[in-house]
């Protein structure tokens, strides 16, 4: 064999006296990775050609296979990386790397979601601006991916925070501004277009009156009513302490806030809304047409919660006739079953229903210990108000006063009392409900409580406990008056006939309802988007012309909101913008003359950049426009000739705790965008892929405190001990509360970043959740180690490998494990793809012989996309000038694919009994021939001739004797 030999430049090995000088160590892979990384910044390698644009080849010649990979947004905190969150970012980098091989144009880039509270609350401790902060907590983002390799095209990483972004931002938002939803046309429309139909009388206003008629004052009314971004007051999450209105994310379970621990309390407010209602049904209906996971597509569906049902009046007994409350039900078959009505803390009726005194023969149970009606409502109002949405939605205890005031029944006249209870949302319906508490767990349970009466109106089995409420469904029962029946009748039935009855009658009619609640998008914070909108003397909002984009944050001193006493609900939000007086008013021309306007000072949530960045990675230098239309088209256009592709991201992967609002509120911006033919997707992420998370051992003295993971050591099997002492052993999501972190830089240091890399990747399936153990990567090390040796001495640091072509046995399965990896990267399946290189690599190791070039340069070349840059080294030491980078990939010779000897099972009274191999492509009478002469067949049927065989070439033999 002749021997293929180069000597390399001294300085990769390990320190000074240790042998052997050339061995792959954590030392020397970091030197290795340190040249790629920084030949890879210096070269572009990863820059991604554009069709059009600045980012466009001289000769505008893009390859038409493209694929555009997306991780979800990272938010760069202050504490760094931990090794759970590249593990999606390892695994887009993977497919990213291999589809670059096979000659795809491949966009991978990342940025980073930056406005938000966190940072905020950091410059209210420390007076540091967030600017600052943010800035720093980038770079060593940047710093940390940067180390692990990644295949980016940094020239398109973006910033929420950066105004060339935030500007595009301000933009879109006020595309919604001064758009409206039409639907008959089923989009979004211009609200120019909508104000031309007023003016023309083809669209009648509210009253009737002409548009000409009407005050500038009520024609903004109007419009506000119908645009897609409008202020409305709405109920919040409104939390004194910070200042701010919060999100459901960022209150605790026990209702606080998750940043300082404050009370948080649900008020009404004024505030910029987004429509995201008008949109309901195309959001669920699209679903559909997603690669998504079903899960993720359950909870949007639940989310959005569509349902059919009856709107009903309920009238208010010895009150105005005109005095009713609207109750909306998916069940209008058991309104005989009625028994009371509960209407949420925030109803807006709540006040006017409550009687003066409490009604001869109220239940003590009802009153809540109050004198008066009025008292026991206001009360329960202010407790209600410092629960958490998700606390009323959960909490078991059913709690409740009575109004004194009570409902009419429309089917049967019976009175029915209106409590005021916080299992019931204002968001949901119309805010009040009729409760059957012999159908609805929760109202059985309140109902209980209350000593309320309790009808059956649908017939449960007979081995239905009687004291449980029956959800099923049956017969109706007790569900007849002297104009209707539906006793007997089943659901389906029941609803349709009560529904034409309660029509008929004037007190309700057939009405679909949603969960899904217009989008709360006004935050009292400094730290986010400003609005790009002024107010004139009467209030009405303006939008700011273009060319005042972007409307940039003013400097201040104080980053926080004004104090207010954190127990005091009806406190009102000082945003801090507040105090840049010279900011917040503004002279402008916006076509009446010169006039002075205030600004918005509350700012946009920190969900405005994300629902968007993936359109702006695909153009961030064009200063023109968000995304070129050609450029869109390119990248996430609908796919020629498959029948309803929305178009979109080829593959969207991030954690499942995006599976609802981001992800929602992303769609929901696209599909506006899309209305206005802006883009031609009509969805944002074609593909979703939710990755898993990683987990680990977390540890707790005598304290319940939590010890650092990494210096507990385990003192006997199953028992563990810190500084002396024992401390037990839990298992959860790493994070640095558990105090179980273990970073890439740690990893980096003790195996280098290809190590690190490739044990992520081979813990298991990409979507499930592994337990990280660092010991482990040793496994991961060894591989990559042995590959080393297979091209590089340890001693010399000189090639081993050879000319001469593979021996037969090894040429088959190089070529059957470049066909298995080819097909196990394209599904995403590493860890499987790992096994075969490492079979591969072990049966080298066996044969202890030089390995071929062929050989060699295949596994490498395999090997690429998990370890960049250990491949990247070995091919250039094996004398390629250029990157591997762009490939090329292996291909499998199908002529070594094709197996020559199968082995087939023999079962003799359906046991297997013995094997035997034959030739792949045997006839069946010869594979009966074979089975029948193997020896140990000979020995069982002892002479006797069996009464059936039954072959299935390729798969087995059956003898019965």
């Amino acid at each position: 064999m002749t021997a293929t030999s180069t000597t390399t430049a001294a300085g990769h090995g390990d320190a000074p006296g240790d042998a052997p000088r050339f061995r792959y160590t954590a030392a020397l892979a970091g030197s290795i990775e340190a040249k790629w990384q920084d030949f890879w910044e210096l070269h572009g390698t990863f820059e991604a050609p554009n069709p059009v644009g600045a980012l466009a080849p001289a000769d505008g010649a893009v390859p038409a296979d493209k694929l555009y990979l997306l991780d979800m947004f990272p938010y760069p905190s202050g504490k760094g990386l931990h090794v759970g969150h590249p593990l999606g970012y390892i695994g887009t980098d993977v497919l990213g790397r291999f589809a670059r091989m096979t000659g795809r144009n491949v966009l991978h880039t990342i940025g980073y979601d930056a406005f938000g509270l966190p940072a905020e609350q950091y410059a209210v401790r420390t007076g540091t601006h967030p600017r600052v902060t943010t800035e720093e907590n980038i770079a060593r983002y940047r710093a940390q991916l940067r180390r692990l390799g990644f295949g980016h095209d940094q020239r398109r990483s973006v910033a929420t925070t950066d105004p060339k972004f935030f500007r595009w931002t301000q933009w879109i938002f006020l595309q919604l501004f001064d758009a409206w939803y039409d639907e008959d046309a089923h989009r979004a429309r211009p609200i120019a277009e909508l104000v031309a139909e007023f003016q023309a009388g083809t669209r009648p206003t509210p009253d009737g009156r002409a548009w000409t008629d009407l005050s500038a004052a009520e024609r903004d009314a109007v419009l506000t009513g119908h645009r897609l971004a409008y202020v409305d007051e709405a109920p919040v999450n409104w939390c004194p302490g910070l200042g701010t209105v919060l999100s459901n994310e960022e209150i605790t379970a026990d209702g606080k806030s998750e940043i300082g621990n404050f009370p948080v309390f649900r008020r009404n407010l004024r505030q910029w809304m987004m429509r995201i209602t008008a949109y309901a049904d195309r959001l669920l209906d699209d679903l559909d047409r997603l690669d998504w996971p079903d899960s993720v597509k359950s909870m949007q569906r639940n989310w959005i919660g569509r349902s059919t049902g009856a709107q009903v009046r309920f009238p208010i007994a010895d009150a105005d006739p005109d005095a009713a409350l609207e109750v909306y039900t998916t069940r209008p078959d058991t309104l005989f079953g009625a028994t009371y009505m509960v209407v949420a803390p925030e109803h807006p009726l709540v006040p006017a229903i409550t009687a003066a005194a409490w009604p001869d023969g109220t239940d003590p149970r009802w009153t809540g210990g109050a004198a008066t009606p009025a008292e026991a409502v206001a009360a329960y109002r202010l407790a209600a108000s410092q629960k958490s949405e998700l606390d009323r939605q959960e909490n078991k205890e059913k709690t409740g006063v009575f109004t004194g005031a009570s409902g009419v029944n429309p089917v049967n006249g019976a009175r029915v009392p209106i409590f005021v209870a916080d299992y019931v949302l204002m968001g949901y319906g119309t805010g009040a409900i009729m409760a059957v508490p012999a159908h609805d767990v929760r109202d059985h349970e309140f109902a209980t409580v209350f000593g309320l009466p309790i009808v059956a109106t649908v017939q449960a089995p007979s081995d239905h406990p009687a004291d449980e409420a029956y959800t099923g469904a049956g017969a109706a029962i007790n569900s007849a008056n002297d104009e209707v029946s539906l006793d007997g009748l089943e659901v389906v039935e029941a609803k349709a006939r009560i529904t034409q009855w309660l029509q008929d009658k004037g007190f309700g009619f057939a009405r679909k309802q949603y969960k899904l609640r217009d989008w709360l998008f006004s935050r009292q914070r400094y730290w986010g988007e400003p609005f790009p909108i002024v107010y004139d003397r009467a209030g009405i909002a303006h939008a700011l012309p273009d060319a005042l984009l972007p409307l940039q944050l003013p400097e201040v001193t104080d980053y926080a909101p004004q104090q207010l006493d954190p127990l005091d609900a009806e406190s009102e939000p000082v945003p801090p913008l507040a105090r840049a007086t010279d900011w917040a008013t503004v002279e402008l021309d916006l076509g009446d003359g010169l006039q002075t306007y205030r600004r918005e000072l509350n700012v946009m949530p920190q969900w405005a950049g994300s629902c968007w960045y993936e359109l702006r990675y695909l153009d961030p230098t064009n200063d023109q426009t968000f995304c070129a239309p050609a450029v869109e088209q390119y990248w996430m256009g609908k796919r020629d000739g498959i029948a309803g592709d929305p178009g979109g991201v080829d593959l969207y992967v991030g954690g499942v705790e995006h599976a609802v609002l981001h992800l929602l509120y992303s769609r929901f911006w696209h599909k506006v965008l899309f209305d206005l033919g802006h883009v031609t997707s009509e969805e944002p992420f074609r593909r979703l892929f939710n990755q898993g998370y990683i987990q680990a051992y977390a540890y707790t003295d005598e304290r319940g405190v939590y010890v650092p993971a990494s210096e507990v050591v385990e003192t006997s099997p199953g028992v563990f001990g810190f500084e002396g002492k024992p401390v037990g052993r839990e298992y959860g999501k790493m994070g640095k509360s558990l105090n179980n972190v273990v970073t890439p830089d740690e990893m980096c240091e003790q195996f280098g970043a290809d190590t690190f890399r490739m044990y992520e990747m081979n813990m298991g399936p990409l979507d499930t959740s592994r337990p990280w153990s660092t010991r482990d990567a040793v496994g991961s090390q060894r591989y990559l180690q042995r590959l080393w040796r297979s091209v590089v001495s340890e001693e010399t640091g000189e090639l081993t490998v050879v000319d001469d072509g593979p021996d037969a046995e090894t040429a088959k399965l190089l070529h059957r494990t470049i066909d298995g990896v080819r097909a196990d990267y394209e599904g995403m399946l590493y860890n499987t793809a790992i096994a075969k290189l490492n079979v591969m690599v072990n049966h080298l190791t066996k044969a202890n012989v030089p390995v071929s070039r062929e050989v060699a340069e295949a596994l490498v070349l395999m090997t690429a996309p998990l370890a960049p840059h250990i491949a990247e080294e070995l091919w250039q030491r094996l004398g390629h000038d250029a990157s591997l980078a762009h490939g090329p990939f292996p291909q499998a010779d199908p002529a070594l694919l094709v197996e020559d000897l199968v082995e087939l099972p023999i079962q003799v009274k359906g046991k297997v009994r013995s094997r035997i191999q034959v030739a792949a492509d045997a006839a069946a009478a010869d594979i009966e021939a074979a089975a029948l002469a193997d020896e140990k067949i000979v020995e069982l049927l002892a002479g006797a001739a069996p009464r059936k065989v039954v072959v299935v070439p390729g798969k087995m033999v059956s003898i019965v004797p």
